[in-house]
């Protein structure tokens, strides 16, 4: 074969005669191979394609399933799909530019998805699975044997493949996320809908395919919010050129993001949001509600399963949450706009993370708006929150992820309550400038 290239070209896969179109990036860190469930899914699958390979990943976009097979819905034999996707695979293995690249797959539609996770559960060395608007529940007993990070995404109003998205995410046992696109159908077509999707499939295949490195894990400690703001700052100095949107997690993050933005000659505001508490349990989160024109709840699919709130639970609790960040709105902007973040590279500040939910809670609200790039920065947070963030975000900088973690506070001389009136004293001077 030539010399890696990043516009794919044809190849033909023995022993089947697989066809397919291969991009290989220079420096590949990875290969995704591409499941068409049917023709239509070949330009939305182009178009995820393309940005993993800008971002650096080998793509092999095929068509496995015969004429009329993708017309058959709950009676389709997966066993022949999941063949011709090992076989892709096996053949991958054996291409020099290839051979060493950890391998995912991307799987659209019915047979598309379910053969993908067929074929993950039969290879341990499949790293990761993204389904997009598939029905992996046609998989059965195969989900619980899968060992590849698996993402689940489906459209908010395509509700019956959303319903038996949940009950095969409640079946896999591997590393899953479950991500809903709020108002969008079976294909996408929506406005955006496609580019979100696209979006957080790059972020989970790029999260297990390609290396990262990690902050350092001693310990640290800041005199206060302004000195680790400062030293965030010169890690961030790179995203100076792209003009960058700074947003902070009020209220603690907004001191530490002044800093950043004052650093970068951003804009700087608030990223409003609020924890959805469990009956009884505040402190466990259910989600979160982010405000915006049309304000995102973000549900851990996983702990409502777990909790199971009554009906009407989730609902009553979005409205409540809705006033307070209503209440604060008006407070700290003071009548000002929220600003735009479409096509944007935003970089969301806080204090430090302990869990995440908030910080997840806003990255996925902002990647439905479209911005184009996320940037999460933080001072100090542990590993394992950061790997599990690493999905939501296009980078993430944190400049240390102590071990053992207990808590944020623990990192600073200085840890003092941030109050309203600092809130509103900083943006002001941020707006001014």
């Amino acid at each position: 074969m030539d010399e890696p290239q990043s516009e794919p070209n044809p190849v033909r896969i023995p022993p089947l005669g697989l066809e397919g179109l291969l991009g290989v990036p220079h420096g590949a860190t990875g290969l995704v191979i591409f499941a068409h469930g049917s023709g239509s899914d070949f330009p939305r699958n182009n178009e995820v394609a393309t940005g993993l390979r800008e971002r650096g990943l080998a793509t092999l976009l095929l068509d496995p399933l015969r004429p009329g097979e993708e017309r058959r819905a709950d009676g389709f034999d997966i066993e022949p799909l999941a063949s011709r996707l090992a076989a892709a695979a096996d053949w991958a293995r054996g291409q020099p530019e290839l051979k060493s690249l950890p391998i995912g797959y991307f799987g659209a539609s019915a047979g598309a998805a379910a053969g993908a996770l067929v074929a993950a559960a039969r290879d341990q060395n499949i790293r990761a699975v993204v389904s997009g608007g598939g029905r992996p529940d046609l998989a059965k007993n195969a989900l619980a044997k899968v060992k590849a990070a698996t993402l689940l995404i489906v459209g908010g109003d395509d509700t019956a493949v959303l319903d038996t998205n949940r009950a095969a995410f409640e079946r896999l046992q591997c590393a899953k996320e479950l991500i809903v696109i709020p108002g969008a159908g079976h294909w996408f077509e929506e406005p955006g809908a496609l580019q979100q999707v696209a979006r957080h499939a790059r972020r989970w295949l790029l999260r297990f395919l390609s290396p990262r490195r990690l902050p350092p894990s001693g310990h640290v400690v800041f005199a206060d919010r302004r000195d680790a703001g400062r030293q965030l700052a010169a890690a961030l100095e790179r995203f100076k050129d792209e003009h960058p949107l700074v947003l902070a997690l009020p209220r603690g993050g907004v001191p530490v993001a002044f800093e950043v933005a004052q650093a970068l000659d951003a804009p700087l505001d608030v990223a409003l949001v609020r924890k959805i508490g469990a009956p009884g349990h505040a402190e466990l989160g259910l989600g979160a509600v982010v405000e915006g024109e049309d304000p995102q709840m973000i549900l851990n699919e996983e702990v409502v399963r777990l909790v199971r709130p009554k009906p009407g639970y989730l609902q009553s609790e979005k409205t409540r949450q809705l006033q307070e960040l209503e209440r604060r709105r008006r407070l700290y902007r003071d009548g000002r706009p929220a600003p735009a973040v479409e096509g944007r590279t935003v970089v969301v500040v806080d204090d430090g993370i302990a869990t995440g939910g908030s910080a997840k809670a806003v990255l996925r609200a902002l990647s439905a708006r479209r911005a184009e790039k996320l940037v999460l920065a933080v001072p100090v947070a542990p590993a394992d929150t950061l790997e599990a963030l690493a999905s939501e975000a296009d980078e993430i900088v944190c400049l240390a992820a102590p071990e053992p973690f207990f808590a944020v506070g623990e990192h600073y001389e200085d840890f003092a309550q941030t109050t309203d009136e600092e809130v509103v004293r900083l943006l002001e001077r941020a707006s001014a400038r």
